[in-house]
């Protein structure tokens, strides 16, 4: 579910019935005997009746619908590091940006992993170390934004945003 929880996220389950549900949460499916995290896209009526439409952030195209008893519940909370926030029914532009780049460029994918667990492994480091190893990142995705290999608004947009926090 790449960009909204990557690995090691804690996240919190809240059972809920389907009509408590909207198009935008972060829902967990029971499918095909596999607890499975993506957003709930909406839900359509099947012949055997109300079925849910979800897909992951970082994914092409919609799941097969699921019967709406196999929504188990909805993603009440997401713990990453030592703090915990409730996600988002919308999605931002830079969101979005980063699930079309995470879905169709494997580099980035690794590279963004990669990152991620190096961050995830500093967070206990000095902020001294902690602000040296931000700046290593901003500066590998500089470097990926001006490669050929990424699409010429996707580098346009991820430069954007990495000026606005070139500050750190």
């Amino acid at each position: 579910m790449l960009p909204a929880v990557w690995p090691g996220d804690l996240l919190t389950v809240q059972r809920v019935v389907y009509n408590e549900i909207a198009a935008g949460d972060i829902v967990l499916v029971l499918r095909d005997h596999r607890f499975c995290i993506h957003r709930l896209v909406g839900w359509q009526q099947g012949r055997e009746g109300l079925l849910s439409v979800t897909r992951g952030d970082a994914m092409p195209q919609d799941d097969p619908p699921a019967a709406a008893s196999e929504v188990l519940g909805r993603v009440a909370s997401i713990r990453r590091g030592n703090r915990s926030f409730v996600p988002s029914r919308r999605v931002s532009t830079l969101h979005s940006t980063l699930a079309w780049m995470l879905c169709r460029c494997s580099r980035f994918r690794s590279l963004a992993l990669h990152i991620h667990g190096a961050y995830s492994q500093a967070v206990s480091l000095s902020p001294a170390t902690q602000a040296d190893l931000e700046k290593t990142v901003i500066a590998a995705l500089q470097r990926c934004a001006t490669q050929n290999q990424v699409h010429p608004r996707i580098s346009s947009s991820l430069s954007r945003t990495l000026s606005r926090t070139s500050h750190l």
